[in-house]
């Protein structure tokens, strides 16, 4: 049994074609095939049910690809010992970011993260929190930028940033000639949300307690886009809230909609999360140092009241 053999079962196992599993392996079919027939006559087991199309995992299949993953994890730890052990910041860096943070993040420190580091291969992902928990845990990333506490005890969590909730008021609105607004102002039934699985939706709802209709809604609509709320928002059709970096990149003639609230601003803790066995420490610093740079002259924000995703009121 070798770590390749192993390697080629999670290949086929994830992409459920020999074929492609040897293309994404760098190795000819026959070749990952012959070395996966081996492994199965050493355990004189069956891995793979080649008759199904796409083909499927059997019964004890399924558990020896759990055992390999595992392994092959430990087995990749080993370069990142004597990776950290010489303070040296390269190779295979995996990054899931939420779909929240991503638009606006991103493009302010990957360009200064890959002239720093450009022995890095950073491969990024644009991940729900839930699969940023879920792929630490299994090893699938190396690192994460999510919204916190994530209340998990296996994760730790390096604070980068607290972002402001800034409102987007359209003219007809109650509160558009406020100069600043209360967050006991909001009705979360006039408020345009992002859809179920983004944890700036579970802000918002932290934020407001629910009032009496002020004005009747006449359809309910939950999207996964800012953008799509803020146009929504512009035909008069309720407001919405933004983070605050997501306001910087407004069109000069839609910051006459935007309103900051009151001190303390409710924000959300923007951060770092790892798998409490990360080894990868010198690129997770390295990082951290790249985002920094950048965001602590776009965020001058002090008197912020951190608002949980995780824990509802």
């Amino acid at each position: 049994m070798t770590i390749s053999q192993l390697e080629y079962v999670l290949a086929v196992a994830k992409h459920q074609n020999f074929t492609e599993a040897a293309k994404h392996s760098f190795v000819t079919q026959p070749t990952l095939s012959m070395q996966i027939q081996k492994l199965e006559d050493e355990l004189g087991i069956q891995i793979f049910n080649r008759k199904k199309k796409p083909i499927a995992l059997t019964e004890i299949g399924q558990k020896i690809v759990e055992q390999a993953k595992t392994i092959v994890d430990e087995s990749h730890r080993m370069n990142d010992i004597v990776d950290q052990q010489k303070g040296f910041i390269g190779g295979e860096f995996r990054l899931g970011i939420i779909p929240t943070i991503i638009p606006t993040l991103l493009p302010m420190f990957l360009k200064i993260f890959i002239k720093k580091y450009p022995k890095v291969n950073l491969i990024i992902n644009e991940l729900t929190t839930e699969d940023i928990i879920k792929q630490l845990t299994n090893g699938t990333i190396d690192v994460g930028i999510a919204a916190t506490p994530l209340e998990n005890e296996a994760i730790k969590e390096q604070p980068l940033y607290y972002e402001p909730f800034v409102a987007f008021i359209p003219e007809n609105h109650r509160l558009f000639e406020a100069k600043n607004i209360n967050a006991n102002d909001l009705d979360i039934d006039e408020i345009l949300l992002l859809e179920d699985g983004h944890c700036f939706k579970d802000n918002i709802i932290n934020l407001c307690k629910p009032k009496k209709h002020i004005i009747p809604k006449h359809f309910e609509l939950e999207s996964g886009s800012f953008a799509t709320l803020i146009k929504l928002a512009k035909e008069g059709l309720g407001m919405t809230l933004l983070p605050y970096l997501d306001s910087i990149d407004l069109a000069k003639r839609d910051h006459k909609y935007v309103r900051e609230f009151v001190k303390p601003v409710p924000a959300r803790e923007v951060s770092l999360v790892f798998h409490k066995s990360q080894l990868k420490i010198q690129m997770v610093k390295a990082l951290k140092e790249s985002i920094d740079s950048v965001v602590r002259g776009a965020i001058s924000f002090h008197d912020v009241e951190i608002i949980s995703p995780i824990q509802k009121k």
